[in-house]
């Protein structure tokens, strides 16, 4: 399967001075040809992540300009090695769209150790939802020391999209998992066992997760939104439990050293933009029968959050801000 059709890319060109300066140029792109070890992806669709519009406004210091920006994908591999091409893959990577040219244009240069077959029960659209969410969840508990059965997790910001992730990948494995949301409202995404979910506001919040554990604590709790949940986090571990952060909105949160030392506890800092797509790929290959059966599933993509290439600008800025849905483009 080849094609010589010409397609098009996004541009940043120069950092936005801020959200309403938004503005990716759209640019003719040839399909290139792929180099020795490498090979060449028609770009079906591709996810908007925080961190593609955070790259946009120059929050990234170690992003290249000018470039193509977007981190997840799905798509057909349309040159390359006989035996890749016209493959259905998917994937993402910590290096796309900061330090080489990412997956927001119809074609997609890749090393092929970053090349992973997409599951064959997910849609192109659906697969590219999948990537910073899921390697982020599973970077986190992988590090953390997810085994499952007999072990609680809690995950602090439950409705967000690597929350749902850390959830699926949580309850996959047989472990507990408890949750907390700013409303208190249900867990709202794909579980392989029942999720009591908690209300962040709630001034007892802390005593009702021990409560819930009948005062053990959590052995991990996966904090996807930092300062606001840390000091909750630290006093619902279990002795010896990780917290994991992801992100944060304060740089700098006080704590006590002697506790937390006296309890054996853990922090662990997670940035996917650590990993490159070859590593994802290995995390995808690894997660791929989870998706095959179904114990694992994308987010749901319909036609108000799948856009084409035209509309990237307010793609990124319905991410910016803070879009519950997975926002899709479609090359």
């Amino acid at each position: 399967m080849s094609t010589n059709t010409p397609g098009r890319k996004l541009v940043l060109s120069q950092q936005a001075a801020d959200a309403a300066a938004l503005a990716p140029q759209l640019l003719p792109a040839e399909m290139p040809v792929p180099p020795e070890g490498h090979a060449v992806v028609e770009v079906k669709a591709a996810a908007v992540n925080p961190s593609d519009v955070k790259a946009a406004l120059g929050l990234m210091p170690h992003a290249v300009w000018p470039r193509t920006p977007g981190r997840d994908f799905a798509g057909v591999v349309v040159a390359g090695p006989a035996e890749w091409r016209g493959v259905e893959v998917w994937g993402t990577g910590g290096d796309l769209g900061m330090v080489r040219d990412g997956t927001h244009a119809r074609y997609l240069v890749l090393p092929l150790r970053a090349l992973s077959r997409k599951p064959a029960g997910v849609s192109l659209a659906a697969a590219a939802t999948v990537g910073v969410p899921f390697i982020t969840a599973h970077e986190g508990l992988r590090r953390a020391g997810l085994r499952g059965r007999g072990q609680t997790v809690l995950v602090l910001g439950a409705n967000g999209k690597v929350g749902q992730a850390a959830i699926q990948l949580a309850t996959r494995s047989g472990a507990r998992v408890l949750g907390v949301e700013r409303d208190g409202s249900r867990y709202v995404g794909h579980a392989s066992d029942e999720v009591q979910v908690f209300r962040a506001g709630d001034p007892a919040l802390a005593q009702r997760i021990l409560d819930a554990t009948q005062g053990r604590g959590a052995d991990i709790a996966y904090n996807t939104v930092g300062s606001p949940y840390f000091q909750l986090a630290l006093d619902t571990l279990a002795v010896g439990g990780t917290q994991v952060l992801i992100s944060t909105i304060e740089r700098s949160v006080p704590f006590d050293i002697l506790a937390f030392y006296r309890r054996n506890l853990q922090m662990l800092g997670v940035d996917s933009l650590k990993l490159s797509a070859a590593e994802c790929a290995d995390t995808l290959n690894a997660l791929l029968p989870g998706f095959d059966d179904g114990s694992l599933k994308a987010f749901d993509v319909d036609d108000a959050t799948l856009l084409p290439l035209e509309q990237a600008a307010e793609a990124y800025r319905r991410v910016l801000s803070g879009s519950m849905e997975r926002v899709v483009l479609a090359p």
